[in-house]
């Protein structure tokens, strides 16, 4: 009778570390999933504030370059197409694209001195500098959740709990552009 008392003993040790372990994992696995939505809250954030700033920027470029018409609409297309995207994947290339027009009317910029002297200008290209690197940030917050999401829901035993309860792989990182691989020729 003793030895049944030990058997059933060592047993219940045995589930309770088994049900210990896969709540951990469960919750671990839960925490990681709404660290990605948290972190995907602070690129959007960011991604308003760079909208907001935009028309202002743009506003004030356009009293110094109005024959740049071209840039201003592609300005106004890619925001639109920003504010238009739905899902992660959307957005991400919508931003991708921002940052193309936003390079390309920076650089118009840079060939009106009297707008590089303007005050208002300075201002709204530091606010914007400072945002371009807060996303920056918030971007590599995002990719970094998701990265260790995905590495607990492939190592075992996270690998058992998240097929039993249906937590599945994150594919959606923010990645540079092939453009942005290659680097950039300086001439004087």
């Amino acid at each position: 009778m003793k030895k049944m008392y030990v058997v059933l003993a060592v047993l219940l040790v045995i589930v309770i570390g088994a049900i210990g372990i896969i709540l951990g994992q469960y919750n671990g696995l839960v925490t990681l999933n709404e660290q990605i939505t948290g972190r995907w809250s602070e690129v959007e954030n960011q991604l308003q504030r760079r909208g907001d700033l935009i028309p202002n920027l743009v506003n004030t470029v356009k009293g110094y370059a109005k024959h740049e018409k071209e840039i201003f609409e592609d300005v106004a297309a890619a925001r639109a197409r920003l504010a238009g995207a739905r899902t992660v994947g959307e957005k991400i290339q919508a931003n991708q694209q921002m940052d193309g027009v936003l390079s390309r009317l920076l650089a118009i910029a840079e060939n009106y001195p009297q707008l590089k002297a303007d005050e208002n200008f300075r201002q709204l290209q530091d606010e914007l500098a400072g945002t371009e690197n807060r996303i920056a940030v918030a971007r590599g917050r995002y990719n970094e959740t998701v990265q260790s999401y995905n590495i607990a829901t492939r190592r075992f035993p996270g690998n058992i709990i998240a097929a039993i309860f249906n937590f599945t792989r994150k594919d959606v990182y923010f990645k540079a552009e092939e453009k942005a691989k290659t680097v950039p020729q300086v001439q004087f």
